[in-house]
């Protein structure tokens, strides 16, 4: 994206319709032949016409022959031709070195100065490190020796690219603040105003990087009046802005700046960049505030423009967007197949988001278990970052003392027979220290590697015996659920045969051979019930005993709704009736269910104790696919405190009152049931039981 300002500058800031050829034959001498031919091709370079452009430039060099000043220009021109025809950056960067060799041996210094500007960039284009790490210590060579005002403020921006290239953004300011003194020294034109709007947005666009965001839109509102001349460069200045304000999570701004890009006419190559750049900031910022279909769209539309504009950077860039909204989407493979289009080309155009792509490759590869493959780029994230980290640190270091040097050099050249004698002393005595300093930092490390293997066997321990006390609390919470669901389950039917068996001991006058025999009857059953029910418990929690966990499977509700009634069928005096005329099935665990069915019948049954004509209706049905069941009775009701153990897991309880309702709440919490209760005085109670 930054490099894309000077390319404008360039071709965009004045537009030139292109004149015909002109006819050399009407000049006499090879000069004025050059002369003209390069006003030409100059002007078919205004208009952007890059084959005849490369045409025009050949022709220049094979006119040019000894002239070394003008066969410098025709190679400049001709790697313009290419660079700018689909970014053809390797022909390119080959005629920028010509340019620069003939500017050289003809001593053009201005000619010399533009082949090094976009041979800098070229290299930068092709990932050739090293050969632009040696580019930047010539032009620095240039730019110390040199008087010319348009040399400093061309190749002090150069410096300061580099820089930013390279993350270390307090040198790039530094250098761009040099250059924009020199440009404003510069002859007042519109084209030199522009390109002082650029170097200020390139500051703003530094200041982003270091997250000084009210920095970057000062800087940006300094290069307004220099830019509004041009809607190409103004384009560039809104995506800026959105930089800005996207972490700062100004939607309204985020907006405003979105919809004026599209106002402005843009050639294919920056209309498609800018656009790219703009949908890129919009899915970050609905990214950043976690809504991530919106996101996907933008930076869907990110990826496809980037990759019309044929900028690698900006593709490099929309692939690095798109592989992290994948991997908040969940979608780990298409994540880790876009981060990897996105790293190929990231550490060359932009350390920061070369570390931000492998810190997303590795949280990808560990979502999907592949910890081999997480771990390795999580390596690289790591030592990337440190070394990013480092470079700025060690730079900023670099700089403070270089200024201090500079201001007490001449008090050093003074001294220095002095402190060589005084250096000498120091450094003995700076031996000794160092080898007591040394001794005493090996006995500190021993000592802390002895306290942290000692922490580390403490923390070890500390696990051990959280894990055992879990598991410890876990076994108490088994045993106290099964001793709630035999006191409940079982307690009733005990009950009804120890009642009758008083009755037929205290009172047997009372029971007439008619009574009696439906009472033996009656009580067999209720002995055969109770026997079923303690065998069908126990087999159950013997199953659970292990691991208290529910097994989902498809229930009909009148199965539990008949093994209920046949459970209570010794119960008089109270009218128990179940209705399921939908013939509703439930996804739940079977003895869970017939616990809670079991319990809440128990207590509606204890309720209506003192109720004549008590009545007891289970019913089943279900409303947008949401399934209920629920209980009422018409007994005395009850108030919200006597039901304060459905939700309350702190409240205190006794074995005879409130245990039931903890078992009902545990065992419906783990079959995802929620339980809802809705009670009048002298009207009754309903339980209702909600599952989906």
């Amino acid at each position: 994206m930054k490099k894309v300002w000077f390319l404008l500058l360039l071709f965009n800031i004045v537009s030139v319709f292109a004149q015909q050829e002109p006819n050399l034959a009407r000049y006499q001498s090879p000069d004025e032949k050059l002369k003209f031919w390069l006003k030409y091709t100059n002007e078919v370079l205004d208009s952007e016409d890059y084959p005849k452009l490369l045409i025009a430039a050949q022709k220049g060099i094979e006119l040019s022959k000894n002239h070394l000043a003008y066969k410098s220009r025709f190679y400049f021109l001709k790697g313009n031709a290419y660079e700018f025809n689909n970014n053809q950056n390797k022909d390119a960067a080959i005629n920028y070195e010509l340019a620069l060799k003939y500017a050289q041996q003809a001593r053009h210094l201005r000619n010399e100065t533009s082949a090094l500007m976009r041979l800098s960039y070229a290299y930068y284009a092709l990932n050739e490190t090293l050969k632009r790490k040696q580019l930047v210590a010539y032009i620095k060579q240039v730019v110390d020796t040199t008087k010319n005002t348009n040399t400093k403020s061309v190749l002090y921006g150069s410096l300061g690219e580099y820089y930013l290239d390279n993350a270390q953004y307090e040198t790039f300011i530094s250098y761009q603040l040099k250059a924009i003194s020199y440009k404003k020294l510069l002859k007042k034109t519109v084209a030199n105003d522009e390109t002082i709007g650029v170097s200020y947005s390139q500051i703003a666009a530094a200041y982003t990087k270091m997250k000084q965001y009210n920095k970057a839109i000062e800087y940006l509102n300094y290069a307004r009046p220099y830019i509004k001349t041009s809607p190409y460069i103004s384009a560039f200045s809104c995506n800026y802005y959105l930089q800005c304000f996207v972490p700062l999570k100004n939607l309204d701004s985020i907006q405003k700046y979105y919809n004026l890009i599209y106002t402005y006419p843009s050639k294919k190559d920056s209309l498609f960049l800018n656009l790219s750049f703009a949908n890129r900031s919009v899915s970050e910022y609905y990214a950043n505030t976690g809504k991530i279909n919106t996101a996907f769209n933008y930076a869907k539309k990110a990826v496809l423009l980037g990759e019309k504009s044929n900028y690698e950077d900006i593709i490099m860039e929309a692939n690095a967007v798109m592989g992290r909204i994948l991997y908040e989407k969940g979608e780990y493979k298409k994540a880790i197949e876009t981060l990897n289009k996105a790293s190929k080309n990231a550490l060359t155009y932009d350390k920061e988001s070369f570390v931000n792509i492998n810190k997303k490759l590795s949280q990808s590869y560990a979502a999907l278990g592949l910890w081999k493959k997480a771990f390795y780029y999580n390596e690289i994230y790591t030592k990337s970052n440190d070394e990013m980290m480092q470079e700025s640190a060690k730079q900023s270091i670099a700089n403070a003392e270089a200024r201090y040097q500079n201001k007490t050099k001449g008090q050093e050249i003074k001294n220095l027979s002095t402190q060589n004698t005084l250096k000498n002393i120091q450094i003995q005595e700076a031996k000794k220290q160092r080898i007591f300093l040394i001794s005493g930092l090996i006995l500190v490390g021993i000592i802390g590697l002895l306290l942290f293997q000692q922490n580390q066997n403490r923390k070890k321990t500390n696990q051990k015996l959280q894990l055992l006390n879990q598991e410890l609390d876990e076994a108490n919470k088994i045993k106290a659920r099964f001793f709630s669901i035999l006191n409940h389950d079982l307690r009733s039917p005990v009950s009804n045969l120890i009642h009758f068996l008083h009755l037929q001991k205290e009172n047997p006058e009372l029971i007439d051979e008619e009574m009696a025999a439906r009472m033996q009857t009656k009580v067999i059953t209720g002995a055969e019930n109770l026997l079923s029910s303690m065998e069908d418990i126990l087999l159950w929690s013997k199953g659970q005993m292990e691991n208290f966990k529910p097994h989902f499977k498809e229930i009909p509700i009148t199965v539990l709704f008949e093994e209920t009634q046949k459970h209570f069928s010794g119960i008089e005096n109270i009218q128990i009736s179940f209705e399921d005329p939908e013939n509703i099935t439930l996804n739940t665990d079977e003895n869970y269910l017939k616990t809670i069915i079991r319990n809440l019948t128990g207590n509606a049954i204890k309720a209506l104790d003192k109720t004549p004509n008590g009545k007891i209706i289970w019913k089943a049905w279900q409303e947008n696919e949401v399934q209920y069941l629920s209980i009422t009775d018409n007994g005395p009701g009850g108030t919200q405190e006597q039901f304060k153990a459905l939700y309350d897991d702190s409240e205190v309880i006794g074995i005879k009152s409130g245990l039931g309702l903890h078992l009902i709440r545990d065992l419906a919490t783990a079959i995802n049931c929620k339980i809802e209760v809705s009670s009048q005085e002298d009207s009754g109670t309903t339980f209702t039981l909600v599952f989906g």
